[in-house]
């Protein structure tokens, strides 16, 4: 029975890293979408987060499967508990790089982005292709050390979140309305996606230790917000 039962859990570990590389491929895309005003890139992202949906499905299926044939306990149970939470951190997360394809695909063949908000978008985008990479690596290894960082280095996203707003209000800002609607919004996608790789951070963190990071005094998918 415990033959079975590991067999079963590599295959739902294989698809969970599947899962984290179409989402790396997707933030990337995104990105490029994004800052380029690529519609080749925007519509693959778009086109590929059905892919995403379906891992996320499949191993939702065989989470339950397992849950229910197998009757995991202790730490096999935590393992299991804890993928259906990643699977659906990651699915969020395809969710959100979709939108900022679409944003980009809306406002094409002009760039969506003011030239006075580029700079702090291009930092956005390279701290979450690092992040998106650190991820990946994080799942493979079962990687505290990289969880931490990720957690640690979320503060980042944050303050150019901010900085966002800050243009928006300043007496810098030049853009239309619609640029200005679309700055906050994609700002906001960006951001979410930052605290999503967080919330996966934490769960490997209690895949590997234990620690509930529930405890944590910070932020998880589950704290409230008002999702845009």
């Amino acid at each position: 029975m415990r033959v079975i039962f590991n067999e079963e859990m590599k295959a739902v570990a294989d698809d969970l890293d599947r899962m984290a590389q179409d989402v790396r491929k997707a933030i990337n895309g995104a990105g490029d979408a994004l800052m380029n005003a690529d519609i080749d890139k925007a519509q693959a992202v778009i086109d590929g987060d059905i892919e995403i949906d379906a891992l996320e499905s499949s191993i939702l299926d065989q989470c339950v499967r397992l849950l229910a044939k197998q009757n995991p306990v202790a730490t096999d149970l935590r393992v299991v508990v804890s993928t259906l939470r990643l699977a659906s951190t990651f699915e969020r997360m395809g969710d959100l790089a979709r939108h900022i394809a679409e944003a980009a695909r809306r406002a094409y063949p002009q760039n969506a982005l003011p030239e006075e908000s580029r700079e702090i978008f291009t930092q956005m985008v390279a701290f979450l292709r690092n992040t998106a990479d650190r991820i990946v690596d994080m799942l493979a290894d079962r990687d505290t050390k990289i969880a931490e960082n990720i957690i640690l280095d979320d503060d980042k996203l944050d303050q150019l979140h901010h900085q966002t707003f800050e243009l928006v209000l300043s007496d810098q800002w030049n853009g239309t309305k619609q640029q200005l609607i679309d700055v906050v919004l994609i700002g906001r996608f960006l951001e979410r996606l930052g605290d999503h790789a967080v919330s996966a951070a934490r769960r490997v963190m209690y895949i590997v230790s234990g620690f509930d990071p529930s405890k944590d005094p910070g932020r998880d998918e589950d704290t409230p917000v008002v999702d845009l």
